[in-house]
């Protein structure tokens, strides 16, 4: 345990230094880490963490049909899109409005041990049940 080493925040430009320069790999992981400026808010959603391998992801979609949502993974991203078609009644005078309903595209990262469980929406809310993925020789097994 000689080789070990506590960093500071002042450090932190030497520890990225040292791990992009003894790794393969892991530069996309903190281009990626250090690059996240999420400012979007719409759609509201929750993450709910329901177990150890199980979590759910509620996305509100007020005034969306199912034909107008996508939901979708690609290189370790989810993506729930949202096209809403325009309607003569999009054209009206509203004094106040307070449903967005605008077409949106939304993304989150998952890792390597996440899958879609399954996908709902019923009632303008969109389910998405997300499990972790446990390796055979990490699941529990009784053995008396």
């Amino acid at each position: 345990m000689g080789n070990l080493q506590r960093y500071r925040a002042a450090d932190l430009p030497q520890l990225m230094d040292r791990i992009t320069k003894n790794s393969i790999g892991l530069d996309t992981v903190f281009d990626d880490f250090f690059n996240l400026t999420h400012t979007e808010h719409y759609p509201p959603y929750n993450l709910i963490h329901v177990n150890n391998v199980e979590s759910r992801l509620e996305v509100a979609l007020a005034g969306f049909k199912k034909k107008e949502i996508k939901v979708f993974t690609e290189y370790g991203k989810l993506h729930v899109d949202g096209k809403r078609e325009e309607k003569e009644e999009d054209k009206d005078q509203f004094l106040h409005r307070g449903l967005a309903q605008r077409s949106f595209e939304r993304t989150w990262t998952i890792t390597d041990d996440v899958e879609i469980k399954s996908v709902d929406f019923e009632d303008g809310l969109l389910t998405i049940k997300l499990g972790k993925i446990v390796p055979e020789h990490h699941s529990r097994k009784d053995w008396l």
